[in-house]
């Protein structure tokens, strides 16, 4: 739109993304899009940018492998007192509600309880790096258990615990100001996400390979948020998405079998009057006028995808130089594609559904066969066996 966002000047306490993010509408936001971060947003309920950094601090391995998560989670709802194992951690895990997040945390506890001077704790912070020395480890435990004892008489039972946290958590913790510029990014693809959404997918979509989801699912958060989706033309599309009136028109490059060259020499020669005139100014070949005839781009020529697919064979073999109108061919009356088979074309040509979302077409018979909605769940009572059905996006692992 010509307009440009210098991101430092961002309003931070923007409610509208902290709406978004505690009702987890986080696909395609940057950190903040995998499964565990969007079980957790609505649990944290994000209000301040503080607890965006420390909502990425707390789904990382050392906080979960540490026991921080559901501690912090408790606290930070009321449902469970902030405590701390010693008086003395107060200074150093006061704003983490008494729970350690971040490395500097860790550091700042051997400072306070055990009197390390500052080289010492940072000794302490490279020895578990990823090459831990259990020699120096040992070495350093005996130091931390001395240091508690000496200096503030905790007993050997509470500096075990507060030794197995920070030896659970420093590895695999991130530093505070690793989050903060985490936490920046989260946020700025948030208010983009908020104020512009049809533009941030567009993004997203241009951006591919990346992040966690495909242009399928991207496309169908898209419009769950009531963005309409304007199918692949070769009079309309260019070579990649774009936003038309608010809508968002998907790209060339999504056609398989077509190549980015190919892409591109359309988007710079249309529009075009049939396909013949096609396949000359864009000099493209039998199985590139094929693959768009698949999917569906060739249908701005009043042509439905079989007889699309009948002409161009013999339409793309024509080339810049020869007589047009040479190989314009009448298509025979061919039978209609169902809106299954349209849209399984629409799958195997350029992996999304622009005009509606596949399960839409058997809902019918999985309501018949008792199978539940997701939006559905919410009305089931706690603990009744559901069935639920859908289709795989794709694989986590962990």
């Amino acid at each position: 739109h010509g307009t440009r966002f210098h991101l430092w000047e961002l309003d931070l306490a923007d409610p509208g993304v902290y709406d978004m993010l505690c009702r987890a509408d986080a696909v395609g936001v940057f950190q903040v899009e995998s499964r565990a971060q969007l079980s957790t947003l609505p649990r944290l309920k994000p209000r301040t940018f503080f607890d965006l950094v420390v909502e990425v601090a707390l789904i990382r391995p050392g906080p979960i492998q540490g026991g921080s998560v559901h501690p912090y989670l408790r606290r930070r709802d009321g449902s469970e007192p902030v405590t701390y194992d010693h008086p003395v951690l107060e200074k150093s895990l006061g704003k983490t509600l008494g729970i350690p997040l971040f490395q500097e945390q860790l550091m700042q506890i051997a400072v306070d309880a055990a009197g390390f001077s500052g080289a010492e704790a940072d000794a302490l912070r490279r020895a578990m790096g990823s090459k831990r020395s259990p020699a120096k480890m040992a070495e350093l435990k005996g130091r931390f258990f001395r240091g508690v004892r000496d200096t503030h008489g905790i007993p050997g039972e509470t500096a075990e615990k507060l030794w197995n946290k920070i030896v659970a958590f420093a590895a695999n913790g991130f530093p505070e100001s690793h989050s903060q510029s985490f936490a920046s990014l989260v946020y700025f693809s948030a208010w983009f996400k908020h104020h512009y959404p049809a533009e941030f997918c567009v993004g997203l979509l241009r951006a591919q390979p990346m992040g966690f989801y495909s242009p399928q699912s991207l496309i169908q958060d898209a419009r769950r948020h009531g963005i309409g989706i304007l199918p692949v033309d070769v009079n309309e599309s260019g070579e990649q998405a774009r936003v038309v009136d608010g809508r968002i028109r998907v790209g060339l490059n999504l056609v398989k079998g077509l190549g980015s060259g190919a892409a591109a020499r359309i988007e710079a020669a249309a529009p075009f009057d049939d396909i013949p005139d096609l396949s000359r100014r864009a000099d493209l070949s039998v199985a590139q006028v094929e693959a768009l005839a698949r999917a569906g781009a060739l249908d701005c020529f009043g042509l439905d995808r079989r007889q699309a697919l009948w002409q161009a064979g013999v339409a793309a073999t024509e080339r810049e130089g020869m007589l047009p109108g040479l190989s314009a061919i009448e298509s025979p009356s061919l039978p209609g594609m169902s809106t299954f088979e349209l849209m399984v074309a629409d799958v195997a040509a350029t992996g999304v559904t622009p005009r509606r979302q596949p399960m839409e077409l058997v809902r019918g018979q999985l309501d018949d066969a008792g199978i539940i909605t997701a939006a559905a769940l919410r009305d089931v009572t706690d603990g009744t066996r559901v069935r639920v059905a859908g289709v795989v996006t794709h694989r986590q692992r962990p």
